[in-house]
């Protein structure tokens, strides 16, 4: 695609050590600025963002790689600390992340855009696609928007998958399902927001349904080949073809977080991805490359007013209203030792994306870099949601 020559400059940092050249503020959108004030504003934001994190690297326990764009530039990118910590191989900017639950975005795109092509509707049940499913009433809205009252598989999984040395899959998942119609925790369809992973796991099931195709294959052939997004792929733990040298997860004492049953189920989580390509990723919402802007603006409606506040849910997104009735949308994650930010406030054409390998729950917190780029005490309430 041409988008991405257009608006990524690969770069190459290692261990969180400073670059000798200030990278290029190529412009993604708009006029550029003149060349005076470009680089005066370049090396101020730059060395202020980096300064930051090489701090908090040094001295807070950051692992990570980090990418600020705003006003279609990149104003910020950065490596910190190692890939592989028992090596001292160091990450870089082709270096994947499992992304977590910054996934769920991506299985909500796939499911809108399925349905802007008339291959199901919002309104579908899953009994549609799953002949004899014992929950009923429970439509592909709900499940986009954490409404279906489904309990979070995280949860139940153990008492219905026993044999814990093997990998729960989608259609592990759908079977304990099936088969169990009164698993603890359900509550009746629609009646409140309780954001979960079975909700996800499910749409990418449903996508499956839909395609004929597995949803790794769907995702590969419909959005990350098409993007030239490179280094992203979904695992699939039936078939790790796709697997390659990747950031291994950690927890805060260096120790590699061991994997366990649910590793094996995707839509919610199991992303791979780097920086740079979740950048491509961000740029195509604006290009609707990936997804047309109705259903976009659909994606980032609030759909759950049971209790009063800025904070809300759309379709795969977490919303964060501000007082002009703009919407920061972001979706941040976390699973084993992997902490993850992407953060979007669409006015601006601003994103925050931060992949970590290594546990640190101050991950979350990108108020100081937002008060640097100069984003409004509104935008920052958004940062600190922590999840699986």
């Amino acid at each position: 695609m041409l988008i991405t020559s257009a608006i990524i400059v690969f770069f190459s940092c290692r261990n969180g050590t400073r670059a000798n050249v200030l990278p290029s503020l190529g412009s993604m959108a708009g006029a550029p600025m003149s060349l005076d004030s470009a680089k005066i504003t370049q090396g101020l934001l730059y060395r202020r963002i980096d300064s930051f994190f090489a701090r908090r690297h040094q001295f807070g326990g950051f692992n990570g790689n980090v990418v600020v764009l705003k006003g279609g530039k990149v104003v910020y990118k950065g490596c910190f600390g190692y890939c592989n910590y028992s090596t001292k191989d160091t990450l870089d900017a082709q270096t994947p992340f499992q992304i977590a639950s910054s996934s769920k975005p991506f299985t909500s795109t796939a499911i809108l855009k399925l349905v802007d092509e008339g291959k199901l509707s919002l309104s579908d049940t899953l009994g549609k696609f799953f002949p004899g499913f014992p929950y009923h009433n429970i439509t592909v809205e709900m499940l986009l928007c954490h409404r279906s009252g489904l309990p979070n598989y995280l949860y139940f999984g153990a008492q219905y998958w026993k044999d814990r040395s093997s990998y729960m899959t989608n259609d592990a998942l759908v079977d304990i399902l099936m088969n169990n119609k009164n698993i603890p925790g359900t509550m009746r369809p629609g009646r409140g927001f309780q954001y979960n992973n079975t909700n996800f796991a499910l749409l990418a099931s449903v996508v499956e349904k839909v395609t004929g195709k597995s949803f790794p294959d769907y995702m590969r052939e419909t959005f990350f080949i098409p993007l030239g997004m490179r280094n992203t792929w979904i695992r699939d733990v039936r078939n790790e073809k796709d697997m390659r040298r990747h950031a291994l997860s950690y927890n805060s004492r260096w120790v590699v977080q061991p994997e366990d049953p649910y590793d094996g189920v995707y839509g919610d989580k199991n992303v791979f991805s780097t920086t740079e390509d979740m950048m491509i990723w961000d740029r195509a919402f604006y290009e609707e490359t990936n997804i047309s802007n109705k259903w976009q603006q659909e994606a980032y409606k609030p759909r759950s007013f049971e209790q009063k506040g800025v904070r809300n849910y759309g379709y795969g997104w977490r919303l964060l209203t501000k007082p002009n009735g703009e919407n920061v949308v972001f979706h941040n994650g976390w699973w084993h030792g992997n902490n993850t930010v992407f953060y979007r406030y669409i006015p601006d054409t601003l994103a925050v994306i931060v992949l970590s390998n290594r546990y640190n729950q101050a991950v979350y917190d990108i108020q100081p870099v937002l008060n640097i780029i100069g984003a409004t005490k509104e935008d920052t309430m958004a940062h600190m949601e922590e999840e699986q």
